[in-house]
Protein backbone atom coordinates (compact mmCIF):
# COMPACT_ATOMS: atom_id res chain seq x y z
CA UNK A 1 0.00 0.00 0.00
CA UNK A 2 2.99 2.71 -0.95
CA UNK A 3 4.41 4.06 -3.74
CA UNK A 4 8.21 5.25 -3.63
CA UNK A 5 9.68 7.09 -6.49
CA UNK A 6 13.37 7.32 -6.26
CA UNK A 7 16.03 8.86 -9.13
CA UNK A 8 19.57 8.93 -8.61
CA UNK A 9 22.06 11.07 -10.15
CA UNK A 10 25.19 11.96 -10.55
CA UNK A 11 24.58 14.85 -8.55
CA UNK A 12 22.39 13.51 -6.03
CA UNK A 13 19.24 11.24 -5.36
CA UNK A 14 15.63 12.54 -4.35
CA UNK A 15 12.47 10.42 -3.10
CA UNK A 16 8.73 11.15 -2.72
CA UNK A 17 6.85 8.57 -1.20
CA UNK A 18 2.86 8.81 -0.18
CA UNK A 19 2.25 8.24 3.73
CA UNK A 20 -0.96 6.05 2.93
CA UNK A 21 -1.53 2.76 5.23
CA UNK A 22 -4.12 0.42 5.27
CA UNK A 23 -4.76 -1.81 7.92
CA UNK A 24 -7.72 -4.85 7.52
CA UNK A 25 -8.82 -7.74 8.96
CA UNK A 26 -11.10 -10.52 7.94
CA UNK A 27 -11.77 -13.78 6.26
CA UNK A 28 -8.39 -14.97 4.08
CA UNK A 29 -9.90 -15.54 1.21
CA UNK A 30 -11.88 -12.41 0.73
CA UNK A 31 -8.91 -10.21 1.65
CA UNK A 32 -7.22 -11.81 -1.23
CA UNK A 33 -10.50 -11.07 -3.36
CA UNK A 34 -9.93 -7.62 -2.17
CA UNK A 35 -5.77 -7.06 -2.38
CA UNK A 36 -6.33 -8.55 -5.93
CA UNK A 37 -9.05 -5.84 -7.32
CA UNK A 38 -6.64 -3.29 -5.50
CA UNK A 39 -3.54 -4.41 -7.76
CA UNK A 40 -5.50 -4.84 -10.58
CA UNK A 41 -6.84 -1.35 -10.42
CA UNK A 42 -10.59 -2.30 -10.62
CA UNK A 43 -11.50 -0.48 -6.91
CA UNK A 44 -10.39 3.51 -7.95
CA UNK A 45 -11.41 5.42 -4.60
CA UNK A 46 -11.66 5.54 -0.83
CA UNK A 47 -15.29 4.99 -1.58
CA UNK A 48 -15.52 2.78 -3.65
CA UNK A 49 -12.61 0.66 -1.61
CA UNK A 50 -14.61 0.67 1.66
CA UNK A 51 -17.84 -0.48 -0.05
CA UNK A 52 -15.99 -3.51 -1.57
CA UNK A 53 -14.27 -3.88 1.59
CA UNK A 54 -17.90 -4.03 3.61
CA UNK A 55 -19.38 -6.38 0.86
CA UNK A 56 -16.78 -9.14 1.40
CA UNK A 57 -17.01 -8.31 5.39
CA UNK A 58 -13.47 -7.10 5.57
CA UNK A 59 -12.84 -4.61 8.31
CA UNK A 60 -10.59 -1.78 7.13
CA UNK A 61 -8.42 0.98 8.48
CA UNK A 62 -7.14 4.26 6.61
CA UNK A 63 -4.18 6.82 7.81
CA UNK A 64 -2.28 9.27 5.88
CA UNK A 65 0.24 9.71 8.47
CA UNK A 66 3.10 6.99 7.92
CA UNK A 67 6.60 7.96 7.39
CA UNK A 68 8.19 5.90 4.83
CA UNK A 69 11.12 8.43 3.64
CA UNK A 70 13.97 9.15 5.61
CA UNK A 71 17.80 10.96 5.80
CA UNK A 72 19.88 8.13 6.99
CA UNK A 73 23.98 9.58 6.71
CA UNK A 74 24.29 10.96 3.01
CA UNK A 75 21.53 8.82 1.37
CA UNK A 76 17.94 8.81 1.41
CA UNK A 77 15.86 5.46 2.32
CA UNK A 78 12.99 5.13 0.91
CA UNK A 79 11.07 1.86 3.26
CA UNK A 80 7.89 -0.51 2.22
CA UNK A 81 6.96 -3.00 4.44
CA UNK A 82 4.19 -5.77 4.80
CA UNK A 83 3.36 -7.07 8.07
CA UNK A 84 3.18 -11.09 8.31
CA UNK A 85 1.89 -13.06 11.34
CA UNK A 86 5.42 -13.41 12.33
CA UNK A 87 7.46 -11.29 11.21
CA UNK A 88 7.50 -7.89 9.29
CA UNK A 89 8.99 -7.85 5.52
CA UNK A 90 10.71 -4.81 4.24
CA UNK A 91 12.00 -3.26 1.04
CA UNK A 92 14.35 -0.63 1.26
CA UNK A 93 15.98 1.39 -1.44
CA UNK A 94 18.96 3.37 -0.11
CA UNK A 95 20.32 6.63 -2.78
CA UNK A 96 22.73 9.03 -2.49
CA UNK A 97 25.31 10.88 -5.47
CA UNK A 98 26.40 8.35 -8.37
CA UNK A 99 24.81 4.70 -6.52
CA UNK A 100 21.91 3.29 -5.01
CA UNK A 101 21.42 0.00 -3.29
CA UNK A 102 18.50 -2.25 -2.70
CA UNK A 103 17.35 -4.04 0.31
CA UNK A 104 15.71 -6.69 1.66
CA UNK A 105 14.93 -7.17 4.69
CA UNK A 106 12.71 -10.58 7.08
CA UNK A 107 12.72 -8.92 10.10
CA UNK A 108 15.66 -7.35 11.06
CA UNK A 109 17.63 -10.76 8.75
CA UNK A 110 18.88 -9.56 5.36
CA UNK A 111 17.44 -11.40 2.28
CA UNK A 112 18.51 -9.63 -0.53
CA UNK A 113 20.99 -6.79 -1.63
CA UNK A 114 21.89 -5.22 -4.92
CA UNK A 115 23.52 -2.25 -5.86
CA UNK A 116 23.28 0.10 -8.82
CA UNK A 117 24.82 3.82 -10.31
CA UNK A 118 22.06 5.60 -11.12
CA UNK A 119 18.51 6.06 -12.59
CA UNK A 120 14.75 5.27 -11.53
CA UNK A 121 13.82 2.67 -8.66
CA UNK A 122 9.93 2.77 -7.92
CA UNK A 123 8.78 0.42 -5.28
CA UNK A 124 4.38 -0.44 -5.63
CA UNK A 125 1.59 -2.43 -6.79
CA UNK A 126 2.01 -3.17 -10.37
CA UNK A 127 -1.13 -0.95 -11.24
CA UNK A 128 0.55 2.10 -9.50
CA UNK A 129 3.91 1.30 -10.32
CA UNK A 130 3.27 1.06 -14.11
CA UNK A 131 1.05 4.47 -14.10
CA UNK A 132 4.25 5.97 -12.39
CA UNK A 133 6.04 4.76 -15.21
CA UNK A 134 4.00 6.23 -17.56
CA UNK A 135 3.86 9.60 -16.59
CA UNK A 136 7.42 9.48 -15.73
CA UNK A 137 8.59 8.57 -19.13
CA UNK A 138 6.27 11.52 -20.74
CA UNK A 139 7.10 13.74 -18.25
CA UNK A 140 10.96 13.48 -16.87
CA UNK A 141 13.69 15.43 -18.43
CA UNK A 142 17.08 14.61 -17.73
CA UNK A 143 18.41 18.15 -17.25
CA UNK A 144 16.11 19.12 -14.91
CA UNK A 145 17.13 19.96 -11.09
CA UNK A 146 16.76 17.75 -7.90
CA UNK A 147 14.43 19.34 -6.56
CA UNK A 148 12.13 19.91 -10.27
CA UNK A 149 12.01 16.22 -10.45
CA UNK A 150 10.71 16.10 -6.38
CA UNK A 151 8.05 18.04 -7.54
CA UNK A 152 7.06 16.27 -10.76
CA UNK A 153 7.00 12.55 -8.47
CA UNK A 154 5.19 14.69 -6.21
CA UNK A 155 2.91 15.22 -9.02
CA UNK A 156 2.59 11.83 -9.96
CA UNK A 157 2.26 10.82 -6.64
CA UNK A 158 -1.16 12.79 -6.06
CA UNK A 159 -2.19 11.54 -9.81
CA UNK A 160 -1.98 8.00 -9.00
CA UNK A 161 -3.86 8.07 -5.40
CA UNK A 162 -6.58 10.09 -7.22
CA UNK A 163 -6.66 6.13 -9.37
CA UNK A 164 -6.22 4.44 -6.83
CA UNK A 165 -6.82 3.93 -2.97
CA UNK A 166 -3.81 1.63 -2.14
CA UNK A 167 -1.63 5.14 -2.75
CA UNK A 168 -2.78 7.92 -0.48
CA UNK A 169 -2.45 12.26 -1.61
CA UNK A 170 -0.13 13.46 0.91
CA UNK A 171 3.69 12.79 0.27
CA UNK A 172 7.16 13.37 1.33
CA UNK A 173 9.81 14.34 -0.76
CA UNK A 174 13.50 14.22 0.20
CA UNK A 175 16.85 14.78 -1.41
CA UNK A 176 20.56 14.34 -0.66
CA UNK A 177 23.25 16.26 -2.96
CA UNK A 178 27.21 14.99 -1.44
CA UNK A 179 30.07 15.09 -3.76
CA UNK A 180 30.30 11.17 -3.87
CA UNK A 181 31.99 9.10 -7.26
CA UNK A 182 30.84 5.74 -7.95
CA UNK A 183 33.18 4.14 -5.73
CA UNK A 184 33.14 6.62 -3.03
CA UNK A 185 28.82 6.87 -2.80
CA UNK A 186 29.04 2.60 -2.65
CA UNK A 187 31.27 2.45 0.11
CA UNK A 188 29.04 4.96 2.27
CA UNK A 189 26.01 3.33 1.08
CA UNK A 190 27.93 -0.29 2.68
CA UNK A 191 28.56 2.06 5.94
CA UNK A 192 25.51 3.39 6.18
CA UNK A 193 23.47 0.36 5.53
CA UNK A 194 25.60 -2.30 8.05
CA UNK A 195 24.96 1.00 10.99
CA UNK A 196 21.22 1.32 9.93
CA UNK A 197 20.35 -2.01 9.68
CA UNK A 198 21.97 -2.61 13.25
CA UNK A 199 19.94 -0.03 14.79
CA UNK A 200 17.07 -2.28 13.20
CA UNK A 201 18.08 -5.27 14.95
CA UNK A 202 18.66 -3.31 18.20
CA UNK A 203 15.13 -1.37 17.97
CA UNK A 204 14.00 -4.50 17.51
CA UNK A 205 15.53 -6.42 20.57
CA UNK A 206 14.39 -3.39 22.88
CA UNK A 207 10.85 -3.96 21.49
CA UNK A 208 10.82 -7.76 22.56
CA UNK A 209 11.74 -7.14 25.82
CA UNK A 210 9.32 -4.39 26.21
CA UNK A 211 6.69 -7.30 25.00
CA UNK A 212 8.23 -9.87 26.75
CA UNK A 213 8.15 -7.94 30.04
CA UNK A 214 4.21 -6.49 29.48
CA UNK A 215 3.67 -10.38 29.52
CA UNK A 216 4.97 -10.84 32.17
CA UNK A 217 3.34 -7.72 34.23
CA UNK A 218 -0.21 -8.74 32.64
CA UNK A 219 0.24 -12.57 33.86
CA UNK A 220 1.21 -10.80 37.31
CA UNK A 221 -1.62 -8.61 37.39
CA UNK A 222 -4.05 -11.35 36.91
CA UNK A 223 -2.77 -12.68 40.36
CA UNK A 224 -3.75 -9.61 42.27
CA UNK A 225 -5.62 -10.95 45.63
CA UNK A 226 -8.99 -9.13 45.57
CA UNK A 227 -10.16 -11.33 48.32
CA UNK A 228 -8.94 -13.92 50.72
CA UNK A 229 -6.51 -14.34 53.78
CA UNK A 230 -2.79 -13.28 53.01
CA UNK A 231 -1.32 -13.42 56.57
CA UNK A 232 -1.10 -12.82 60.55
CA UNK A 233 0.19 -10.51 62.43
CA UNK A 234 3.61 -11.70 64.03
CA UNK A 235 4.89 -8.16 65.35
CA UNK A 236 3.53 -4.82 66.35
CA UNK A 237 5.69 -1.90 66.80
CA UNK A 238 2.80 1.69 67.71
CA UNK A 239 0.92 1.63 64.26
CA UNK A 240 3.39 -0.28 62.74
CA UNK A 241 2.59 -3.96 62.02
CA UNK A 242 4.92 -6.79 60.38
CA UNK A 243 2.83 -8.80 58.83
CA UNK A 244 3.89 -12.50 58.02
CA UNK A 245 2.26 -14.11 54.41
CA UNK A 246 0.70 -16.88 54.33
CA UNK A 247 1.81 -19.97 51.41
CA UNK A 248 0.10 -18.65 49.41
CA UNK A 249 0.90 -14.77 48.72
CA UNK A 250 4.02 -13.08 47.65
CA UNK A 251 4.92 -9.19 47.96
CA UNK A 252 5.91 -7.21 44.80
CA UNK A 253 7.00 -3.54 44.28
CA UNK A 254 5.87 -1.46 41.71
CA UNK A 255 7.78 -2.58 38.93
CA UNK A 256 6.97 -6.46 39.32
CA UNK A 257 9.75 -7.27 41.22
CA UNK A 258 9.41 -9.75 44.48
CA UNK A 259 9.82 -8.63 47.70
CA UNK A 260 8.10 -10.69 50.27
CA UNK A 261 7.97 -14.72 49.70
CA UNK A 262 5.30 -16.31 51.24
CA UNK A 263 6.59 -16.93 54.92
CA UNK A 264 8.33 -13.74 55.11
CA UNK A 265 7.16 -10.33 56.39
CA UNK A 266 5.68 -7.33 55.09
CA UNK A 267 5.06 -4.14 56.96
CA UNK A 268 1.46 -2.91 57.32
CA UNK A 269 0.14 0.30 58.54
CA UNK A 270 -2.88 0.35 61.17
CA UNK A 271 -5.25 3.07 63.07
CA UNK A 272 -6.44 0.36 64.96
CA UNK A 273 -5.79 0.43 68.96
CA UNK A 274 -6.99 -2.94 68.81
CA UNK A 275 -4.59 -5.20 67.03
CA UNK A 276 -3.12 -8.55 68.88
CA UNK A 277 -0.22 -11.05 67.80
CA UNK A 278 -1.73 -13.67 65.71
CA UNK A 279 -4.43 -11.16 64.39
CA UNK A 280 -5.55 -12.21 60.65
CA UNK A 281 -4.66 -10.11 57.88
CA UNK A 282 -7.60 -10.67 55.19
CA UNK A 283 -8.76 -8.56 51.48
CA UNK A 284 -12.27 -7.71 51.66
CA UNK A 285 -13.75 -7.34 48.43
CA UNK A 286 -10.49 -5.68 47.52
CA UNK A 287 -9.97 -3.69 50.80
CA UNK A 288 -6.62 -4.78 53.28
CA UNK A 289 -7.87 -5.34 56.55
CA UNK A 290 -7.90 -7.05 60.14
CA UNK A 291 -10.14 -10.25 59.75
CA UNK A 292 -11.40 -9.55 62.82
CA UNK A 293 -13.26 -6.49 63.01
CA UNK A 294 -12.40 -5.14 59.12
CA UNK A 295 -10.17 -2.57 60.38
CA UNK A 296 -8.13 -0.99 57.44
CA UNK A 297 -4.53 -1.44 56.82
CA UNK A 298 -2.36 0.19 54.22
CA UNK A 299 1.15 -1.19 53.02
CA UNK A 300 2.93 -0.17 50.23
CA UNK A 301 3.49 -3.69 47.95
CA UNK A 302 1.31 -5.43 45.62
CA UNK A 303 -0.13 -8.56 47.27
CA UNK A 304 -0.35 -11.66 44.86
CA UNK A 305 -1.24 -15.44 44.68
CA UNK A 306 1.84 -17.06 44.27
Amino acid sequence: MSLIIAYIGKKGCVMAADKRKIGYFGDKENLEILEQELYNGDISSDGEFKRRADELGISVKITDDATKLKIVGNCVRGEVSTKGTFETKRRRVYGTSNGYQLVELIGSEVTSRTSGKTGIVIFGNNFAKKMAERLISKRLKPSSSLKSKGEMFEEILREVAAKTPTVGINCDVLKQEPNFDESQAQRHLNVTIDNDVKVLAKFRQTLTEQIVQQSIEIELAKKIINDGDIGKVVSIDGNILYVQLNDKTQAMDGNWKQLAAPGQNVIMFTESNDVKIGDKVTIDNEDLCLKKDKSPLKCDVILCSI
